[in-house]
């Protein structure tokens, strides 16, 4: 009989969180073309004011950030890997924030993509933002994506 095989990596932490528990919410009036520097300086002044850098998750709803196309440019195995490290920021694609993990700081980019996606995305980041979750874009479209709740 074959042993039982274990786990080979550690998974996304799987943490429920009380349903009294929601992030504190800030939006960042940006265009989808500058969203991305928008979230990159609010990166910048979280990691500023003594947030740990593994505190963090950055979220693409358009144009995968640079830094998550070169990992990726290695392999999925070792871009999640480094997720589940949670040694430092972590950057996704909106298509992968159901398998990130819960984060106390979730940055949001609206840097293109459909309503669709913004409309997937913005809540599964909220889900993910165990204390506070900061969206950079233009305002008036996130407040239009049905469950935005921004």
């Amino acid at each position: 009989m074959a042993a039982k095989p274990g786990p080979s990596a550690p998974a996304a932490p799987a943490v429920a969180l009380p349903a009294s528990v929601t992030p504190q919410v800030q939006l960042v009036p940006a265009s989808a073309e500058g969203a991305l520097d928008a979230a990159e300086e609010a990166v910048d002044l979280l990691l500023d004011s003594g947030r740990a850098p593994g505190d963090v998750l950055v979220i693409t709803t358009g144009e995968r950030h640079p830094w998550a196309a070169h990992e990726l440019s290695f392999g999925e195995v070792p871009y999640w890997a480094q997720h589940d490290a949670g040694d430092d920021v972590f950057y996704a694609d909106a298509a992968d924030v159901a398998r990130a993990g819960v984060r106390p700081v979730v940055v949001v980019a609206v840097n293109g993509g459909s309503d669709t996606v913004a409309a997937t995305a913005l809540p599964l980041a909220r889900a993910r933002a165990s204390a506070v979750l900061i969206v950079c874009g233009d305002a008036q479209q996130i407040n239009a994506v049905p469950g935005a709740g921004v």
